[in-house]
């Protein structure tokens, strides 16, 4: 235990009071200037939003592709099970650089866009589309444990007394899934929200439109704003933490009221 606490210490809360302490060197007029200018709460809403719908889609596309892992043999299962790993290996620039070329206008996607009106790149629906690709392992490998791991038996059971397979799944399988595709959600939440390599290649980084936090960051430090910096960072930890926090209560509370098997 001792090993484990200075360990966390040195290597997470060490850092975080020193931040913590930078942000104080800032006035409270000066952050609350910080915290309610118009760019900024503009980019915590970009933030916030796209990471939220990218971990909603991600909590229903990777339920199905667990699903189809765990229940079904196919050829190339286990090259589909592989290739799920595939976005915690590739560097997240690369992946935004093939985004972004791909769904660009004269892309070969944005060029199948183009003559509807629709764009991807270079808009908030491509932040979303970033940070879905980088968010679904999360997903798919939390449930997909808990799924094999499940027995068939009240399924069966649920099936003999007439229920459709709609039903049986609704009423007997998700319940027992739940927690674990929340946590799920919440992990793909919490990489998206500081995700930055595969978004600023195809967000667009317009003010107002399109500019996340972390970009916010990143821009300071490059005006040697340090302080200014860490006060953002500060405040996007704090925000997340509360987030967060609620998600894992909301968690807890349904394992407290419906624990798996």
């Amino acid at each position: 235990m001792g090993i484990s606490l200075f360990y966390m210490g040195l290597i997470v809360l060490l850092p975080l009071t020193l931040a913590f302490a930078w942000s104080l060197r800032l006035e409270s007029d000066s952050l609350w200037e910080i915290v309610i200018s118009p760019r900024v709460l503009a980019a915590f809403k970009v933030s916030f939003g796209t990471a939220c719908v990218a971990a909603a889609i991600n909590a229903v596309c990777g339920l199905m592709t667990a699903w189809v892992l765990v229940r079904y043999d196919f050829p190339g299962r286990k090259l589909l099970d592989a290739l799920v790993d595939l976005p915690f290996a590739l560097p997240t620039a690369v992946a935004g650089i093939t985004l972004a070329a791909l769904h660009a206008k004269n892309g070969w996607i944005g060029a199948l866009l183009d003559p509807f009106g629709l764009a991807v790149a270079y808009t908030p629906a491509g932040i979303v589309l970033a940070l879905t690709f980088i968010g679904l392992p999360f997903v798919v490998r939390t449930v997909q444990p808990v799924l094999q791991a499940m027995d068939g038996e009240m399924e069966e059971a649920s099936a003999s007394l007439g229920a459709d397979r709609w039903q049986t799944f609704r009423l007997v399988t998700l319940p027992g899934l739940t927690p674990a595709l929340l946590t799920g959600f919440t992990m793909a939440l919490a990489r998206g929200l500081g995700e930055y390599g595969s978004v600023i290649f195809i967000a667009g980084n317009r003010p107002f439109v399109s500019e996340i936090v972390p970009l916010l960051i990143v821009t300071r430090l490059e005006q040697y704003d340090v302080v200014g910096a860490t006060a953002l960072a500060m405040l996007m930890l704090t925000v997340s933490f509360i987030f967060l926090l609620l998600i894992n209560l909301l968690q807890s509370w349904m394992r407290r009221r419906r624990p798996i098997g």
